[in-house]
């Protein structure tokens, strides 16, 4: 099989942020996007309180998080609101963010940030997302799937400048 048909050779997968009750917000992992082309960030929650959450992907400087900042252009987004009942995805309106419903359910979000969104020119280079304060008996999770410019079997490391 080509090196190009494994999903590992062609996107670095991380983990942004374990599963963990969300009362407070939290902020994901920070990840380097300067040999990425974009990544898809799969947003999980587990709602188990009528409390939505919502979530901002953000840019930074360095992957310290420096000068932190909300993205400046709307992005493609996707969501099911009830992944029990289904395994669809809707397409959303683009937008900079985006909060879930306060339905009791499983959900799924997908954002699509091509790393050309980033303020680039201002050095502007690493990529998180915040989860907003919701309820401890929220669940969220998130991971990155980053598609890198140049395949390859061994991906640079993303969680460094």
């Amino acid at each position: 099989m080509n090196q190009a048909t494994h999903l590992p050779s062609i996107f670095k997968i991380v983990q942004g942020l374990n599963p963990a009750a969300d009362a407070a917000g939290r902020t994901a992992a920070w990840v380097s996007l300067k040999n990425a082309k974009r990544v898809f960030v799969v947003v999980n929650v587990t709602q188990g309180n009528a409390a939505t959450v919502a979530l901002t992907p953000n840019q930074a400087t360095a992957v310290a998080g420096t000068g932190k900042k909300v993205l400046a252009g709307a992005v493609p987004i996707w969501s099911n609101l009830d992944a029990a009942a289904s395994d669809a995805l809707v397409r959303r309106t683009d937008a900079a963010n985006y909060t879930t419903d306060a339905g009791l359910k499983n959900k799924v979000v997908v954002f699509h940030v091509d790393a050309d969104k980033l303020d680039i020119n201002n050095g502007f280079d690493c990529f998180s997302i915040d989860t907003g304060a919701s309820n401890a008996a929220n669940i969220t999770s998130c991971t990155y799937y980053i598609e890198m410019r140049y395949p390859q079997d061994v991906l640079a490391n993303v969680s460094v400048d």
